[in-house]
């Protein structure tokens, strides 16, 4: 199950997944591991909620075992 996290703590474990990045996009960051790209929510106050957590997680194809294993 995800949990709220930090946009640092976010981003640390998909570089360790294997994904570069973040880079400049429109109007989100995002980062790539091959041809699959994630967006990456903006900085702000707070932690991301585990909601949109799992959402990323979904649309990246990366299961919540894989992702508590990091």
């Amino acid at each position: 199950m995800a949990l709220p996290l930090s946009r640092k703590e976010l981003i640390r474990k998909f570089k360790a997944l294997g994904y570069s990045g973040p880079f400049s996009g429109g109007k989100h960051q995002f980062m790539i591991k091959g041809s699959q790209k994630i967006r990456i929510p903006n900085p702000h106050a707070g932690d991301i909620s585990a909601n949109l957590v799992k959402e990323i997680l979904r649309q990246a194809n990366i299961s919540s075992q894989e992702w508590e294993n990091i």
